[in-house]
């Protein structure tokens, strides 16, 4: 049996397109709406829970607000599913396990990120149970099948929000990435699933499967649409211990002269014919794309694999629910059970033995890397059915992990693309890996990998990928975005030191165009104002500097609420990116437009304490 994919409510074909359209005017209440009835009518067993129309309305009207207050919101309107083993305010957490659930008193921080771009999320999806599992078939909500084929597994663990995409029931979803989950999916369903590096998104308020591998994935129809979330996505947290940063780790760079590891045809020959074949093809698309195929010694790579599930990384799985897992371990799927509580089995000492063993392995890994700038594999040796996976649930899910599991050990970043299509009509994936904080040259040739395709569809629909957009590399590091500062970052303030070491140069002086108004915010340290586009009459004096493309991510990350960079438009028309204040940061600030920019009112201060005048002017200048 055939399952049909659900039209995406909106109809739109990639993220930017669909945001462009709300902000000219287009009812994104209305298309809200649309994806809650779509998801609902969905259900189990790919949604697991709705979020309240009410809430969903009340986020929706809360971004609108902002992006109508001039907020650049590059997410604004984008309903997106997540996975169920991240929270999200008012809505359960199961992990796939109804006698497990809470109630987060918080969103997970990726979440929280999300919705203030403007993002809204729709319900929560199913998955392998504790996500473990690479097959989607571990969770007593039910088993979602392939978007394609109902006899065959969605792979897994991160099944419904795999599904959820493919058959266009949103533009995004959040996964989790242990040993595959994000990619073994979307290979299955022929969509993209990004593996970030670890620690580039906050796994904060992520239910923890092993929390030293564990990375948010994000899954999406295009690469440029899963990049746009990555780059929101990718802040600093400093409460997550974790969390890592890095400057151009998401800028998309392109190889036009590369080298890429391939499998020698010992190792290929343990796929399915199908799958063999679509990675050949593969091999020659990036070949035709300028890169040079090199064998690998494939053999490190698989033993790292092979340390996930038999080494003290499954003792790591157990301690994330071992009060659970020792109270009510009835509660728990049969081979779930059986795979984390074989965890109590490893001593300190196997753990050690295990983490020196995977130190020899990835400095194997490492030489062998030195050679090529990426590898390709394919996403899963083969493709199960479901009855086969319930009939042989350990053995066919360790095939799964064939390719994916080494990569979180060895710290690396990868994203799954889809290849054609096999010998039974379903989608063949394949995965680009390479070293850590490489997402953005990932998603940049994983891109062009799958437009190599001319028949290449998004999702289980009927949509050419042609008609979305194609990732834009950055190819000159030394590219720069033009920035409109308004405070504490002008020349001889006390924050342009961030500017000028990271190389970003003074273009020129200018001001905002009408429309704009200047607050002093209160209590800040250093001083420093908020710029609102809020009707006022403008005229606000800026710098306009140029900051390597490089730079910007780590630039951007180290601004504190509640200020952030959205668009600015100056006084000649340009449109450029700046400095902003959301709202709830003005209600006590004191309007300072009048004094024509930040130095003068620094200045007025400064030479007139005592004066009447200024105090009279500010006061009648007050919200």
């Amino acid at each position: 049996m055939t399952s049909l994919a659900t039209s995406s409510p909106a109809a739109f074909s990639e993220i930017s397109e669909q945001v462009a359209a709300y902000r000219a005017g287009r009812d994104a209440f209305r298309d809200l709406d649309d994806t809650l009835d779509a998801v609902e009518a969905e259900g189990l067993p790919v949604w697991i829970s709705v979020m309240p129309r009410d809430r969903a309305h009340a986020l929706l009207a809360a971004a609108k607000a902002r992006l109508d207050a001039g907020e650049d919101l590059p997410l604004f309107g984008i309903p997106f599913g997540v996975k169920d083993n991240i929270d999200v305010a008012g809505l359960e957490t199961t992990a796939g396990c109804p006698q497990f659930a809470f109630e987060p008193q918080a969103s997970a921080f990726v979440v929280e990120r999300l919705i203030e771009a403007g993002a809204i999320p729709v319900g929560k999806t199913n998955l392998d149970q504790f996500a473990t599992g690479l097959n989607g078939t571990r969770s007593p909500y039910g088993i979602p099948s392939c978007a394609f084929d109902s006899r065959y597994v969605s792979g897994g663990s991160s099944s419904g929000s795999a599904v959820a995409v493919a058959k266009g029931l949103v533009p995004f979803a959040l996964g989790t990435d242990t040993a595959g989950s994000g990619r073994v999916p979307a290979g299955f369903n022929n969509i993209v699933g990004i593996k970030p590096s670890r620690g580039l998104i906050s796994t904060r308020g992520v239910l923890p499967a092993c929390r030293t591998l564990d990375c948010v994935s994000i899954l999406a129809c295009t690469a440029q649409d899963a990049l746009t979330v990555l780059r929101v996505a990718s802040v600093y947290d400093g409460e997550d211990a974790y969390s890592r940063a890095k400057d151009g780790a998401v800028t998309p760079t392109s190889l036009n002269a590369f080298r890429f590891g391939v499998l020698d045809p010992a190792v290929l020959a343990r796929c399915a014919p199908d799958v063999a074949t679509r990675y050949e093809a593969a091999i020659a698309g990036l070949e035709s794309l300028g890169g040079a195929p090199v064998m690998i010694d494939y053999a490190p790579f698989e033993e790292a694999a092979s340390l996930l599930y038999a080494g003290p990384w499954v003792a790591e799985r157990y301690a994330a629910i071992s009060d659970f897992a020792q109270s009510q371990p009835e509660s728990i799927h049969p081979v779930v059970r059986e795979i984390v509580t074989s965890g109590t089995e490893y001593s300190a000492v196997d753990a050690f033995n295990a983490q020196y063993r995977l130190a020899d392995l990835a400095l194997q890994v490492r030489t062998a890397l030195d050679d090529i700038d990426l590898l390709l594999v394919p996403t899963a040796p083969e493709h199960p059915t479901i009855d086969d996976m319930l009939a042989a649930p350990m053995a066919l899910n360790s095939k799964l992990g064939l390719f994916t599991n080494f990569v979180n050990l060895l710290d690396m970043a990868a994203i799954s693309v889809p290849s054609g299509w096999g010998d039974k009509g379903l989608p063949v994936g394949v995965t680009l890996i390479g070293p850590q904080f490489s997402d953005g040259m990932l998603a940049q040739m994983g891109d062009r990998l799958h437009r190599s395709d001319p028949a290449a569809r998004l999702g289980a629909g009927s949509t050419p990928l042609t008609q979305s957009s194609a990732v834009v590399p950055v190819n000159n590091e030394q590219e720069s975005i033009r920035l409109a500062v308004v405070g504490a970052h002008l020349e001889g303030q006390p924050l342009n030191r961030q500017l000028t070491e990271r190389g970003a140069s003074l273009v020129l002086t200018t001001r905002t165009a009408t429309g704009y108004s200047l607050y002093a915010l209160p209590n800040s340290t250093p001083a420093k104002p908020g710029l609102s586009r809020d009707g006022g009459p403008g005229g606000i004096e800026i710098e306009l500097w140029d900051v390597p493309v490089r730079e910007f991510g780590s630039f951007v990350a180290a601004i504190p609420g509640p200020l952030g960079i959205g668009s600015v438009e100056t006084e000649d028309g340009a449109i450029v990116k700046g400095f902003i204040c959301e709202n709830y940061a003005l209600t006590d600030a004191e309007n300072i437009t009048a004094f024509g920019g930040w130095r003068h009112y620094l200045a007025a201060g400064s030479a007139n304490q005592n004066n009447p005048a200024i105090t009279i002017a500010a006061q009648e200048n007050r919200p």
